[in-house]
């Protein structure tokens, strides 16, 4: 990977960018950790940050660091760094997504809750649930959604209204109603229409990777043509394309050296495998 110690043109780096960081048209990838890609940001300077942290559960991402598989203390304490510096980076009006399961949401949603305004517990609906211990088995990841103040950007993205893949009527009934969800219903804050993880046909890597209409309805809720998102556990780069579809900047890093270079090669080609380039139009 190229080094560069140069201020990025956009000028959204505090000093100077994290020591490995190509530069390309439309943004930044570092290789880097998340907390020092955050701590070189200029404050105040992002419209959306999204976070999708490593979840703490041991499991391998090609070197993603030390946080994937820490005593619970630790890895508390890292992302909560994470987070407030995160939330240091954040313009005023922008809006702050954080992915994680519920067992580690409903703790940083108090660290967030001191810096940010809370807007919205999203509910991801998981298809495949496995019992785990003396629980209920979990149904859902959590996407939590904070602002800097009031945001300057929010719109409600209409989904289509589910129908029968058997029949193709509507699964719910509308009553008299039925013709005014012809166009899509308003998205709510429960996701069951998306899996929360890419099928492996579709996946640019092998471990976990987010399905890309997780960030798109972030930056079709959130996001602002010309805007900057951020995106420091950016993985295969997901989040990027996202940004790169509706026209904002963005910056993404990684631990992951390789993860770093396929972030590359899918910023160059950014329609997913398997799937049509989708644009999402922002004002």
């Amino acid at each position: 990977m190229a080094r560069s110690g140069a201020i990025s043109p956009a000028g959204w780096w505090r000093l100077a960018p994290p020591p490995e960081t190509v530069h390309l048209p439309a943004g930044d990838v570092c290789h880097s950790d998340a907390l020092l890609l955050l701590q070189a940001l200029k404050p105040k300077s992002a419209d959306i940050i999204f976070l999708d942290p490593p979840f703490n559960l041991g499991k391998s991402y090609a070197a993603r660091g030390p946080s994937d598989n820490l005593d619970e203390t630790s890895y508390h304490r890292y992302i909560e760094s994470v987070l407030v510096t995160a939330s240091a980076a954040l313009k005023p009006g922008g809006t702050l997504y954080l992915y994680h399961i519920p067992k580690w949401a409903i703790r940083f949603a108090p660290v967030l809750d001191r810096h940010l305004t809370f807007r919205h517990w999203i509910a991801i609906s998981m298809k495949n649930g496995f019992v785990r211990g003396p629980y209920l088995y979990p149904a859902h990841y959590a996407l939590l959604c904070f602002t800097r103040d009031n945001p300057k950007m929010f719109r409600r993205p209409k989904i289509p209204a589910p129908k029968c893949r058997h029949c193709h009527g509507y699964i719910r009934d509308y009553g008299g109603y039925e013709k005014y969800v012809r166009d899509g219903i308003n998205l709510s804050d429960f996701w069951d229409d998306i899996s929360p993880v890419r099928h492996k046909k579709y996946k640019n890597r092998q471990a976990n990777e987010l399905p890309l209409e997780i960030p798109r309805r972030a930056v079709a809720i959130s996001g602002r043509r010309g805007g900057l998102l951020v995106d420091p556990f950016a993985g295969s780069g997901t989040a990027l394309v996202a940004a790169l579809e509706a026209n904002m900047r963005f910056v993404g890093g990684d631990v992951s050296k390789r993860y770093c270079q396929l972030m590359q090669k899918r910023l160059a080609s950014p329609s997913p495998k398997g799937t049509p380039c989708h644009r999402t139009i922002l004002p």
